[in-house]
């Protein structure tokens, strides 16, 4: 086995931490089999022996901290953001990022992403004199001119000061075909929950007496013009609760105009103890409006979900795969869905597009093994699209004759346009026309209007700015509608896609965009960006404040494919779900020590940026392989793994993790989880945590008691915690443009100076 010698050129921080080693231990080795001279201690000091609820909830020094608005926490957080901002806040060039950042995020010449609104098109527009925003329509035709005229429906930042609320628009779901009538989500200070109001989009004010329902995770949809669909806390029920330990709706009822929720009418039911993110009721209509099938979901944890037809009122029980993904309904009532498990009636495989008759799937009855006599014989084709080696569908629309397809090939995606040669019954084959995009792009899927045919379609890359067309069922082509403006000048950088070896051998793709006169040499400021969960995929994308703050000014940005991520579909992610999660951070590691071994970066310039489940990969990554790094923005992450359950909305999650209850599974989970990994022994480098306290979708105990015990263990970091905004960052572009000017600011800190 070879054995890496650490020179003098390596990093203090490594050399500190090697100082710590013991002869007892075991030899630690990276993905490529050197031998490395550090190694973690045996066992960290705040590790609990006993790993049940209880024991992790006694050996946790900073509970405390989980009180959201507790005295202790908000002391901690004040305290935090006072050095916080003075170190990042007070560099000379926080002010010129954050110029910078806020003239992007609020440019006037931004595409307006417009959605298919009655007759016109909708938008919601943020600027500068519009922080909150306002929710505005136009007409196709004017929006396709180049002085489009706009007609404000709701001005969010009016209703704010009105109300003295800190209102943020989180939508609006409108009543085909005429969508006049529509439910507006307004959240307070940017959580998940919302509040939620009728708005007239005739007379553009709220309707007197119309639908209101009150602070809440709802699911809702309309089923007529009188009446709703709703999931959500309908209060205690022979004294339970109506909502699953994940704090999501287990029951589906009929609301009527005029009724209270307490007068609603039970349609169907879960289970309290049902994982994910709560009941829902799918209504799917065709062009014209008029209702094709109502479709009840009811997850069972994370990703498999059961699947109920609502059928002249009565709920009956649909033979999908558990992990399944439902795009929509053509005549005669046959349902696409993307198979993400193997499916055994028809023969699928995880990944495939297929569409089947709700009446045929209303008798099939999946068994646990396929047998023949399992298989369902049809002169039909079930199969729309089966993707080849190192393909995934990344997104779906069903129009009226057609499928408009993205499929990402390795990682840039291609725009299919898939028919059959004969409709229904038969569909005896389907054939798939590729409509030129472009090359090395992201593509993306927009609003579809499924009565004229038309979707929008953007399109874009690391070093291509967003453009925005119109796709035409009747003619298969796209007709270019706005293209966004350059933000930075990308004519001093290149993009290249290399792969790096796992610990596994799995060969991981990742993107660099870098210099062109890059020396190689191993000094180049990196910034590593991952996410690695819930199958979402990350192609090409253009980031116009990292483009401004970061690449013009040298930096390297390198985005990591690893698994967990949709990039090439379920098998992809599902390969790091629960004991298998230590995959995505070797991917991230192995990716790491391939950009090293390129020369185009070093331990000393390489730093790592992940947000949410980013979170977990940026902050195992640290107390993993800290001698890789020099600098982490670890952003609105889960943390504490052995208690993300115990955090709203952790539990339903644990399809992704695994359930921290079980002893097997919190054996696996407690050989990464961050905040039980820290040690007093090891050098870290200084990391950056950030989050918000109104986040309610990850609790923001996570980054306060990461930042606490690194405190409490004497290792310098930066912890930051804004008062508004939520998970999504969405709330303001003002404020928005602070924190990435604080992000840049501490990468150039680390990875520059």
């Amino acid at each position: 086995m070879r054995r890496l010698i650490l020179s003098a050129a390596i990093p203090a921080l490594m050399l500190s931490a090697c100082s710590t080693m013991t002869t007892e231990r075991e030899p630690v080795y990276d993905s490529h089999g050197v031998e490395l001279l550090w190694a973690p201690p045996v066992r960290p000091p705040h590790l609990p022996a006993d790993l049940s609820p209880e024991g992790v909830a006694a050996a946790d020094d900073h509970l405390a901290l989980e009180q959201v608005d507790g005295a202790e926490a908000m002391a901690f957080v004040a305290r935090s953001n006072e050095r916080a901002l003075a170190t990042l806040e007070g560099d000379p060039r926080y002010e010129p990022f954050r110029q910078q950042a806020e003239a992007i995020l609020t440019a006037t010449d931004r595409i307006p992403a417009p959605s298919f609104l009655g007759d016109g098109i909708g938008n919601f527009w943020q600027d500068a004199t519009n922080p909150k925003g306002i929710w505005r329509r136009t007409t196709l035709e004017s929006y396709a001119s180049g002085n489009t005229e706009w007609e404000t429906l709701l001005d969010i930042d009016a209703l704010a000061r009105a109300e003295g609320r800190d209102w943020v628009f989180k939508g609006a779901s409108c009543l085909p075909p005429a969508e006049t009538r529509c439910l507006v989500n307004l959240s307070d200070g940017g959580k998940d929950a919302v509040v939620v109001r009728e708005f007239d989009l005739t007379t553009k004010a709220f309707v007197d007496g119309g639908f209101v329902l009150p602070e809440g995770k709802h699911r809702i949809s309309w089923l007529d013009a009188e009446t709703l669909l709703v999931a959500t806390d309908f209060g205690p029920e022979n004294g339970q609760s109506t909502m699953t330990e994940s704090g999501y709706p287990y029951i589906v009822k009929t609301l009527k105009r005029g009724q209270t929720l307490a007068q609603a009418t039970e349609v169907y039911r879960g289970e309290a103890s049902d994982g994910g993110y709560g009941v829902s009721a799918s209504v799917f209509r065709d062009g014209d409006g008029a209702v094709q099938a109502v479709i009840f979901n009811r997850p069972l944890d994370t990703f498999r979900s059961e699947r109920w037809w609502w059928r002249e009122g009565e709920a009956v029980k649909l033979g999908l795969p558990g992990r399944a993904s439902l795009h929509g309904i053509w005549a005669g009532g046959h349902l696409f869905f993307t198979a993400e498990e193997e499916w055994c009636p028809y023969s699928a495989n995880a990944g495939d597009l297929v569409q089947v008759s709700l009446r045929s799937l209303a008798t099939i009855q999946p068994t646990a093994e396929c047998s023949l006599e399992d298989l369902t014989v049809t002169s039909a084709s079930p199969f729309v699209f089966r993707p080849g080696d190192r393909q995934a569908i990344e997104s779906v629309e069903v129009l009226e004759d057609r499928v408009l397809l993205v499929v990402n090939d390795n990682v840039t995606g291609r725009l299919l346009s898939v028919q059959p040669h004969t409709l229904p019954p038969d569909f005896t084959r389907w054939e798939a026309t590729e409509i030129s995009v472009g090359d090395n792009l992201a593509i993306g899927l927009g609003d579809a209007s499924k009565k004229s045919g038309r979707v929008f379609v953007s399109s874009q890359g690391f070093l291509t700015p967003p453009s925005l067309s119109l796709f035409q069922a009747q003619s298969d082509d796209l007709s270019p509608l706005r293209s966004a403006p350059p933000k930075f000048d990308a004519s001093t950088h290149r993009v290249e896609q290399y792969e790096a070896t796992s610990a596994d051998g799995t060969k991981i793709p990742y993107f660099v965009v870098m210099p062109r006169d890059i020396a190689m040499d191993g000094t180049a400021p990196t910034i590593l960006f991952g996410y690695g969960g819930f199958q979402i995929s990350f192609p090409p994308a253009y980031k116009p404040e990292m483009g401004k703050l970061w690449l013009e000014n040298g930096g390297v940005f390198v985005q990591a494919n690893i698994r967990g991520g949709g990039e090439f579909g379920p098998g992809w992610h599902q390969a790091a779900l629960n004991e298998n999660r230590q995959r995505a951070f070797d991917d991230f590691a192995a990716v790491a020590e391939d950009l090293i071994a390129r020369g185009i970066t070093s331990p000393s310039h390489l730093g790592i940026y992940g947000r949410s489940n980013g979170g977990v990969l940026t902050s195992v990554s640290i107390t993993q392989r800290p001698e890789l790094f020099n600098a982490a923005v670890i952003e609105s992450p889960l943390i504490d793994m052995l208690r993300y359950h115990e955090l709203p909305a952790g539990a339903s999650w644990i399809g992704e993790y695994g359930d921290p209850r079980i002893p097997e599974e919190a054996a696996w989970i407690a050989e990464y989880s961050a905040y039980q990994r820290l040690s007093p022994e090891v050098d870290y480098p200084r990391v950056y945590i950030t989050t918000n306290t109104r986040d309610d979708r990850v609790h923001p105990a996570h980054a306060r008691k990461f930042a606490a015990r690194l405190e409490a263990q004497g290792h310098d970091h930066l912890y930051f915690e804004d008062t508004a905004g939520g998970h999504s960052n969405d709330a303001d572009p003002v404020a928005n443009a602070r924190r990435w000017a604080r992000h840049y600011v501490y990468l150039a800190q680390q990875l520059m100076d």
